[in-house]
């Protein structure tokens, strides 16, 4: 047996393996370099100081606010239309589908001048408003900016976990003489809970991190819309220590979160397909 040709294959595929090794390595110490710097360059003593700063509290208070009341929102609505989608089978739910993923992949800037143009003092919707007011750079401004961009992440998720439901079982309800809503309340909320609580951790955590939206749609007011990510901007000018505590605060946040939607991912996977 000639074993001289199966050695060559060996050490190519070895010498493949590690060009493959050697080019996604460069990706992820990319990526991994300013993780490490923002968690390197900060002392104790410097985390300590820029959390005593003046901005920290009143924008982490804010941003739980305003990040919570969002959430409510975005679960309560974007339930619903994830179920309705998920048991349509017009042409039209493509469609639907795409306005709502729409947000995810347009700039937060344009999303910021688009919610100014639908809800500011001489929006779309002005007309409804009493005189003299607008939501435009108020708190509620702050709220209606994160739902926009977080609420794709949630329906989408919603989305996924529902088509997962094995449909006998929905059908199986029914024949029972459930009603739609007792099917959807008893059957389908259970069934796709996993799902919809990754889907809720995805939605708050892009709802904490949301900058540019709120910027051009709410402004920069301390205590009033100034989030997280804002107060991040400003103390950039002016103490960087600052700066630094909110950016470790946030990357830590995004951390766990990242963890535990990966542990529900991972659990719903291993489960297959809901029955």
């Amino acid at each position: 047996m000639n074993v001289q040709p199966e050695l060559a294959l060996r050490r190519r595929n070895r010498r493949q393996h590690a060009l493959f090794a050697a080019l996604g390595g460069l990706l992820l110490a990319f990526l991994a370099a300013p993780l490490m710097g923002l968690v390197w360059s900060v002392s104790w003593s410097d985390l300590v100081a820029g959390l005593a700063h003046p901005l920290v509290w009143p924008a982490l208070r804010l941003s739980l606010l305003t990040t919570s009341i969002s959430l409510a929102c975005v679960v309560v609505l974007g339930t619903p239309l994830a179920w309705a989608l998920s048991r349509a089978r017009l042409g039209w739910v493509r469609l639907v589908e795409t306005v709502v993923q729409l947000p995810i992949v347009i700039p937060p800037a344009v999303a910021g001048v688009a919610l100014l143009l639908a809800f500011g003092r001489r929006g779309l919707l002005a007309a409804l408003y009493p005189p003299g007011w607008s939501l435009s750079f108020s708190t509620a401004a702050v709220v209606l900016a994160q739902i926009f961009v977080s609420a794709p992440f949630f329906v989408q998720a919603a989305l996924s976990a529902f088509r997962r439901i094995d449909p006998s079982l929905l059908l199986v309800a029914r024949s029972f003489g459930a009603r739609p809503w007792r099917v959807f309340a008893r059957v389908g909320l259970p069934l796709a809970a996993p799902g919809l609580l990754a889907g809720a951790i995805l939605s708050w955590a892009r709802a904490l991190g949301e900058f540019g939206a709120t910027l051009m749609f709410a402004g920069n007011l301390e205590g009033k819309t100034q989030t997280l990510p804002l107060a991040i901007y400003t103390a950039w000018e002016s103490d960087l220590r600052a700066a630094q505590a909110l950016s470790l605060v946030l990357v830590i946040l995004a951390l766990v979160l990242l963890i535990g939607v990966r542990a529900l991912i991972g659990s719903g996977a291993a489960l297959g397909p809901v029955r």
